[in-house]
């Protein structure tokens, strides 16, 4: 009699647990296999060397790092000057965009002037139409400016991070001013009685204030500008400028060369960075998302 009253207790006891909390318990279980079973097919077949998707469906069945030694070895595909050129366009694009944003979210969230308006409307506006759209209108941009300035034209990885700059500031720019007005007037009106110019409130107070957001924008920047692809491969021809992504393209491009084991070995260093500066600026993303949304 008393064991059946404990069975039944504990009964009850799971029922209310699955109830109010349990079933979320097996969603959330469910959501992490999903999400990491590419992640892990994707290094299991790096790690494979027949060199087919096909061979990997064993999960890390055989281990062997050739394809990573691969990687840099093939003059033909200089996989290691790629991972450098996406490093220094996409550094450069991010800084870039966090800076020229911060500048013109600061300009509309604290000055009034004419049009003000209208520019947060525009900007909003134009980013429904993807940048994909102006590929044939940049192409044409940069091959008649390359005619005078070499530096800005086709084939150059100035010429793309110009083209970068110029697609990210909208959005970033609007997210940064949703930010920005939560920082209150007060600290500006203070910093103006004690003499402090835009300039100088901007650079010395608002910027250290905004560091949630800005760390925000750069590493959303970072990842779309490395994971680009369609303007890249427009835009650069000479394999030794490439980025990662159109240059790991040319492992799986070709009918008789699919080799999909180094095209993952290649993915796989290629997410490192990413990893790294997600992982750097992880406490500053939830605030900075937050905050900016909500606004």
């Amino acid at each position: 009699m008393i064991t059946s009253t404990v069975s039944t207790g504990r009964r009850s006891s799971f029922r209310k647990w699955f109830t109010a909390t349990g079933w979320r318990h097996l969603i959330g279980v469910a959501v992490i296999i999903f999400c990491a079973f590419p992640l892990l097919y994707v290094l299991s077949s790096s790690l494979n060397p027949n060199g087919t998707l096909v061979g990997s469906n064993a999960l890390f069945q055989e281990i062997d790092l050739g394809n990573y030694i691969d990687l840099f070895n093939r003059p033909s595909q200089p996989y290691g000057a790629w991972f450098l050129n996406t490093l220094l366009i996409g550094g450069i694009s991010s800084l870039g965009t966090v800076f020229l944003g911060a500048l013109a979210a600061y300009a509309f969230s604290r000055m009034r002037f004419t049009g003000r308006r209208v520019g947060l409307l525009t900007l909003l506006l134009v980013q429904m139409f993807p940048q994909l759209l102006a590929v044939v209108a940049i192409f044409l941009l940069l091959n008649a400016i390359g005619d005078i300035f070499p530096i800005l034209g086709l084939d150059s990885q100035l010429g793309l991070i110009v083209v970068y700059l110029g697609g990210a500031l909208g959005v970033n720019t609007y997210l940064m001013y949703g930010f920005f007005n939560t920082v209150p007037l007060s600290i500006d009106e203070a910093a103006k009685i004690d003499g402090a110019s835009h300039a100088r409130i901007f650079f010395t107070i608002i910027l250290r204030l905004v560091a949630p957001i800005l760390a925000v924008v750069g590493l959303l920047s970072f990842i779309g500008t490395t994971n680009e692809f369609v303007i890249a491969s427009v835009l650069l021809s000479d394999p030794s400028k490439q980025t990662l992504a159109v240059g790991l393209y040319q492992f799986v491009s070709d009918e008789t060369s699919k080799n999909w084991s180094l095209f993952a070995a290649g993915a796989v260093m290629a997410a490192i960075p990413v990893m790294a500066l997600f992982l750097y600026l992880q406490k500053y993303i939830v605030n900075g998302l937050t905050a900016g949304a909500v606004k």
